[in-house]
């Protein structure tokens, strides 16, 4: 699977989903904006493209994945943890007006404990927000939850020293400090680190660069057991 540069979704489907989130006009333009310039919704949708599994976004917002899957056809349980019970209520609530009957929310501290799942995990711009002593148990849980067709998908900023990998931590330090993050950037894996980490889980995975019309250094990680990335 190749995801390129990747799209961002078109502008009627961005203001279709964000519809979901009124009467709030802040919430309505966040997700109109951020569906309608960020890649990284397609390229999860096509990451899950032919799983039947169930689906935990770790780290979810506002709920924005749930709506994308639902839009996409991808007719697949999903549940969004958050530690942050604002944006879990958010979701919930926009979930309701978009009839979304298989998504569910919840406020979830990781490092307290982890959600019982067995399926697909989601772990969207998260990693960098953790201390390094975090990352590698979250990992490690995300892979033990894998079951059936699921897949691990990760969308995380990489530490390689060029332009885009700085704009990326200057822009997470900055939505740290408007709030919008309730924890700033710690690390950011390399692209070796945390391919190797995988491997030792026993997961083999596929980087591809998705940062689209973005100036920030994203990539999409897929990862499953043995050789299903391939597929």
């Amino acid at each position: 699977m190749s995801h390129g540069a990747g799209r961002a979704l078109p502008a009627a489907q961005a203001r279709a989903l964000a519809a979901a989130f009124l009467p709030s006009r802040w919430h309505y333009h966040y997700a109109r904006s951020k569906l309608a310039s960020d890649p990284l919704y397609p390229g999860v949708v096509a990451a899950l493209a032919g799983s039947r599994a169930a689906v935990l976004d770790l780290g979810c917002g506002i709920g924005l994945l749930a709506h994308v899957l639902a839009r996409a056809g991808l007719a697949l349980d999903y549940l969004g943890v958050d530690n942050d019970a604002g944006k879990i209520a958010v979701a919930q609530a926009a979930a309701a007006r978009a009839g979304l009957d298989r998504a569910r929310f919840a406020t979830v501290d990781l490092a307290a404990g982890f959600p019982d799942h067995r399926g697909s995990v989601a772990l969207l711009d998260v990693l960098q927000f953790l201390p390094r002593d975090a990352q590698s148990p979250l990992l490690a849980r995300a892979a033990g939850a894998l079951a059936g067709d699921g897949r691990l998908v990760i969308r995380t900023g990489l530490a390689d020293g060029n332009w885009r990998s700085r704009v990326t931590r200057a822009v997470d330090v900055l939505s740290r400090w408007l709030r919008w993050m309730n924890a700033g950037p710690d690390r950011y894996p390399t692209r070796a680190g945390l391919e190797a980490e995988l491997g030792a889980l026993g997961l083999s995975a596929r980087f591809s660069p998705l940062w689209g019309r973005t100036p920030f250094n994203n990539w999409l990680v897929l990862a499953s057991p043995g050789g299903r990335t391939a597929a």
